[in-house]
C-alpha cells in the first residue's frame, strides 16, 4: 500500500494503531523460465516500493470501520445491495437483498424483505464489477465513448514458513513463467515477516485459451524451483480469489450522474503496472466527499451539481498517475516481451504514445474458440495433479478461504440459457467455466444414458471473485448478491 492517501487521511496513522505488517525492505523483480530466473539488474520507477506497506485490506478496512462507527457512523454489516432506486434518471439509494428465501424462490420462517435505504447522493464503492455500479453504468450510459472495463483475476495464498529464508518486508515480483507470451499477467511474494508470506499470481482475463485456468496456473507457480524453496515445509493457511480492473485511463467510466458517484475499483481505479489501488480507493473517497458536502450545502444533488468530482480525480495524483500510463496495458496485446519494451519507451517519454486512444475489446470477446486456438479442437485439458502440500485443487483452496454460504437459498450464479452451455459452449469452447473459476462452482457431469452432459453449479464454493461473469465468452452467466453475510471471509488477506 502506497500510504499517501491514508497520510492525508489519518496524518498520525501509525501512531492510533494502524494494522501494518511491514515497510517495504526491498525489491527483487525476477523473470522466470520454466526452471530458472533472471533477475532484473534494476527496479523500474513504478515499481519501486521504498516508503510503500505491506498490509492486511481485511485488517485495515476492520481498522478503520472501528473509527467510523467511533465517530457515529451506521455500518450495516451483513446486508447484500441488491437493487437500484431510480427516479427516472436520478439515483435515489438502493434496496437490500432479502433473507430468508429458499432454494425454490419461497419465503421461510426467518424471512425479512430488503429494505430500501434511500439518499439524497448515493457513493458506489463495491470494488471490482459491482452489481450495481455495473447496473448503472449500463442503464445510464456512463462508458460511452470510452474502452470496455478489462480485468485480471489474482489468485492468492497466506503462507506460514521455517524462519531465515526471506526478510521481513521483501517485496519480490515476477514475469513469464507459468504464463506464455501471449499472457499477461505475473507473479508476487511479499513478506509479512520472516515467517509469513503472502504470495499469488495475477493473470489478465483477455487471454485467449478456453482452457485458460488462473488457479491452475498459480499451483505451476509454486512449483517453481525459486517459489517452492521458500514454501518447502510451510503450511498454507489461506486463499483467496479476486478480480482487478485493468482498463486503466481509457475505460474510467463517467464518475457522476443525477444522485451518485463511483469510487475506486468500481470506477477502475487502479495502477497497473504498480500492482495498487488502495491509495486511489481512499483518495477517490476523499474526494467523494468533500463534493457531496458542497452538494448538500447548496441543497442540489444533480449530475451538474456533483460533476466537480470528475475534475478533482483527475487534477490528484490519480489522474495524473493513470493518465502517465494510460497506453500501459494495451502495449501487451502483441505479447509481454513486446509489451515491455514499448512501455519502456512511453515512460522515457512521458507517457506519450502515438495514435491516440487504443480500440480494446471487452475480455469474454477476446477468447478464441477450440477450432480456432487449437487448430483441429482436438487438445483436451491436461489432468492436475496436487500433493495437498504444496499444489491443492480448488476445492481445498475453497475450504482455506473460509467460504461460507446459506445452503438453503436461491443460486446466485444464475446461467441465462442452459441449452446454449450444453450445445454450442461444449462443441465451440469446451465450457470453459470449469477452467476460468478459481472455485469450482462449475462441473460438468456425464450423463451415460443421454450420452451428454449436464452443467452442476455449487454456489456454496464461490469466494465471490466475479470471473465467471467477465468471462464467459456469451456472456451467459450472472452474478447476483446472495443472502447477505455470505461469502469468503478474507482473514488476514
Amino acid at each position: 500500500m502506497d500510504p499517501i492517501a491514508l497520510s492525508e487521511l489519518i496524518p498520525d496513522f501509525q501512531k492510533k494503531g494502524a494494522p501494518l505488517e511491514a515497510s517495504v525492505s526491498g525489491d527483487e523483480i525476477l523473470y522466470l523460465t520454466e526452471t530458472g530466473k533472471f533477475a532484473l539488474p534494476f527496479t523500474p520507477p513504478p515499481m519501486r516500493n521504498h516508503g510503500n506497506w505491506l498490509v492486511s485490506l481485511n485488517k485495515l478496512v476492520k481498522w478503520l470501520g472501528g473509527m467510523v462507527e467511533e465517530r457515529g457512523i451506521n455500518l450495516f454489516c451483513g446486508f447484500s445491495g441488491r437493487e437500484v432506486i431510480y427516479e427516472g434518471e436520478r439515483v435515489a439509494g438502493v434496496i437490500t437483498g432479502d433473507k430468508g428465501i429458499d432454494k425454490n424462490g419461497q419465503p421461510k420462517g426467518n424471512h425479512e424483505p430488503g429494505i430500501e435505504i434511500r439518499a439524497k447522493v448515493t457513493v458506489f464503492g463495491e470494488g471490482p464489477y459491482g452489481s450495481l455500479a455495473q447496473d448503472l453504468i449500463k442503464k445510464l450510459k456512463l462508458c460511452e465513448g470510452k474502452n470496455p472495463q478489462s480485468y485480471a483475476t489474482g489468485v492468492k495464498e497466506i503462507w506460514e514458513i521455517p524462519p531465515g529464508r526471506i526478510k521481513k518486508g521483501h517485496v519480490i515480483h515476477t514475469m513469464g513463467y507459468p504464463l506464455g507470451n501471449d499472457t499477461f499477467g505475473g507473479g508476487f511474494i511479499y513478506a509479512f515477516s520472516e515467517t509469513l508470506l503472502s504470495l499469488g499470481l495475477v493473470v489478465a482475463l483477455d487471454y485467449k485459451d478456453p482452457y485458460g485456468d488462473p488457479h491452475g496456473e498459480f499451483q505451476r507457480f509454486k512449483q517453481h524451483p525459486v517459489v517452492a524453496s521458500l514454501l518447502k515445509e510451510g503450511k498454507m493457511v489461506r486463499y483467496g480469489a479476486k478480480t482487478i480492473p485493468e482498463g486503466g485511463y481509457f475505460a474510467i467510466p463517467r464518475l457522476f450522474f443525477d444522485g451518485g458517484l463511483l469510487v475506486g475499483d468500481s470506477a477502475g481505479f487502479v495502477n497497473v503496472p504498480r500492482l495498487k489501488g488502495i491509495h486511489y480507493a481512499i483518495k477517490s473517497g476523499i474526494l467523494a466527499a468533500e463534493t457531496v458536502l458542497d452538494s448538500l450545502v447548496k441543497g442540489d444533488s444533480s449530475a451538474a451539481s456533483l460533476s466537480p468530482y470528475a475534475g478533482k480525480v483527475e487534477e490528484s495524483f490519480i489522474g495524473k498517475d493513470l493518465h502517465k500510463m494510460r497506453f500501459f496495458k494495451n502495449s501487451f496485446s502483441s505479447g509481454f516481451l513486446s509489451g515491455f519494451f514499448k512501455v519502456g519507451l512511453q515512460y522515457a517519454m512521458g507517457g506519450w504514445w502515438p495514435g491516440g486512444m487504443p480500440r480494446a475489446e471487452a475480455d469474454h470477446q477476446a477468447m478464441r474458440s477450440l477450432a480456432a486456438y487449437y487448430r483441429n479442437g482436438a487438445r483436451k485439458p491436461q489432468e492436475k495433479k496436487y500433493d495437498g502440500t504444496l499444489t491443492f485443487n480448488k476445492v481445498s483452496d475453497v475450504y482455506l478461504s473460509g467460504t461460507k454460504h446459506e445452503e438453503n437459498q436461491p443460486c446466485h450464479l444464475v446461467v441465462l440459457d442452459r441449452d446454449l452451455c450444453v450445445n454450442r459452449c461444449t462443441r465451440e469452447y469446451g465450457n470453459p467455466c470449469r477452467h476460468f473459476c478459481p472455485a469450482q462452482v462449475y462441473e460438468w457431469m456425464k450423463e451415460e444414458e443421454k450420452g451428454a452432459g449436464k452443467l452442476v453449479i455449487q454456489p456454496s464454493n464461490c469466494v465471490h471473485c466475479k470471473t465467471c461473469e467477465i468471462k464467459d465468452p456469451y456472456g451467459n452467466i450472472l452474478w447476483v448478491t446472495p443472502e447477505g453475510g455470505g461469502g469468503p471471509e478474507y482473514t488476514g488477506m
